[in-house]
């Protein structure tokens, strides 16, 4: 390769900690291993208990007795206890639900050693679920906890045929995207197989389980009497140029939603983690700015003067101080509203708001944000479950304005990279 075809690891001004973040969660997980068998057999266990779509009481799920005050369901957290959340009614068992999917940031930095310990992979276009099977049956919850399919499946304990075999404790989470135009449910993680709980196992360990598990059962089969959708697995690459090559271009059976890239090192953890990251551009993506249920990009047509086409949405969440809060734990606080205006509207501690931002955009400091033009619209929709994360709302407004491009992720991953790692008196060659 010439000198000049050599590309220098890409840089940008700090606009986060993500990086520091990314430090801290894999020196979390190794300190604070939680008993993640338990974790999988109460989500397992729960996807028929609780009931999302009725107002009626919640049966009691079957657990070990044990004394314990009755208490109140306090705020809902992605640690809720299962004896907390099989109280749960209505839109909370819904959230709960929601807070068991590991969500991935946004890519607002390139990450070091993105072409050693990443792997990249073609997001599939679709909705984001977990499906677990229990118990001779098969139920997919979206991202915001509703129900989207009940059916049988050639999961383990996927369906009650006329030959059942495992026991009844051989139940399945997987991590999907159930895409529309062929009917497939994509699978982009293993959360738990055959009662085995892979919460606390690296990214490489899942996903080599993922690819030689999943075929054995035929549930990759065409779909069937016992096995109403057909699951697939997704080519996963590690992130070295042709990696990074293949997953941006090569094509896939379905339609592509951007990047995913998950740190091999990573556990499976519940909620935003910097350890798996999303990034879209043109190319790769139809959806690269925001989009409604419909696909539809979303425009702010109700601020004079505003390009309807570029014009940002954000959802935060109200505190009851009156501070304007994402879904990040801690979360970033982007403003405040006056407690005379938010008595006025009748807004309470706990609610989703929908703002625009300004022609004043949004400003940093050493890598923090400083302040934020906000225009207040209105609620969010009532089956939005959580405000965006900081990453969601700081690529949204990259994108807009200095957008991180493929070009840049291909000089971070460049052979150059390794040059310090290789002997200097060995001439490498094609």
């Amino acid at each position: 390769m010439a000198p000049h075809d050599l590309r220098r690891p890409f840089k940008r001004p700090a606009i986060s900690d993500q990086q520091r973040r990314r430090e801290l969660s894999l020196q979390r997980q190794s300190q604070n291993r939680r008993d993640a068998q338990q974790q999988a057999r109460c989500l397992a266990s729960s996807v028929l208990s609780l009931q999302s779509q009725y107002p009626d009481p919640v049966p009691e799920l079957e657990i070990e007795p044990e004394s314990q005050p009755q208490q109140e369901a306090g705020p809902l957290t992605k640690d809720l206890d299962i004896r907390q959340a099989s109280k749960l009614r209505g839109p909370e068992v819904r959230k709960w639900f929601a807070s068991q999917l590991m969500l991935p940031e946004w890519m607002i930095d390139v990450p070091d050693r993105l072409s050693h310990d990443w792997y990249v992979f073609a997001r599939p276009a679709g909705k984001r679920c977990m499906v677990v099977s229990s118990n001779g049956t098969t139920v997919s919850r979206e991202r915001n906890g509703s129900i989207l399919h009940h059916f049988p499946s050639a999961l383990p304990s996927g369906a009650r045929t006329k030959d059942p075999s495992g026991s009844a404790q051989s139940y399945c989470i997987l991590d999907c995207i159930f895409h529309e135009l062929d009917q497939t449910y994509y699978v982009i993680d293993m959360v738990c197989w055959r009662g085995y709980s892979l919460y606390d196992c690296t990214a490489e360990f899942r996903f080599f389980w993922l690819n030689s598990k999943l075929a054995e059962t035929g549930a990759c089969d065409a779909p069937s009497h016992y096995h109403k959708f057909r699951f697939s697995t997704v080519p996963v690459y590690d992130c070295d140029q042709r990696g990074l090559y293949s997953a941006y271009i090569e094509s896939v059976p379905y339609a592509k939603d951007g990047l995913l890239f998950y740190n091999k090192h990573a556990h499976y953890q519940t909620g935003n983690t910097p350890l798996a990251l999303v990034w879209k551009d043109e190319k790769c993506s139809q959806y690269v700015i925001d989009t409604d249920s419909k696909g539809q990009v979303l425009s702010q047509q109700q601020i004079i003067g505003a390009k309807p086409e570029l014009r940002q949405l954000v959802v935060l969440e109200l505190q009851e101080d009156g501070k304007l809060s994402t879904s990040d734990d801690p979360p970033v606080i982007f403003g405040c509203l006056d407690g005379e205006f938010i008595q006025k509207s009748g807004l309470q501690s706990g609610s989703l708001l929908k703002f625009a931002i300004g022609n004043g955009g949004l400003s940093f400091v050493d890598g923090k944000l400083e302040k934020s033009d906000l225009n207040y619209l209105g609620k969010s929709n009532r089956a939005r479950m959580f405000a965006d994360s900081y990453s969601k709302v700081i690529f949204q407004y990259m994108v807009r304005h200095t957008p991180l491009k493929f070009d840049d992720l291909l000089a971070s991953v460049s052979p150059s990279d390794d040059e310090e790692n290789k002997p200097c008196d060995v001439e490498m060659v094609d």
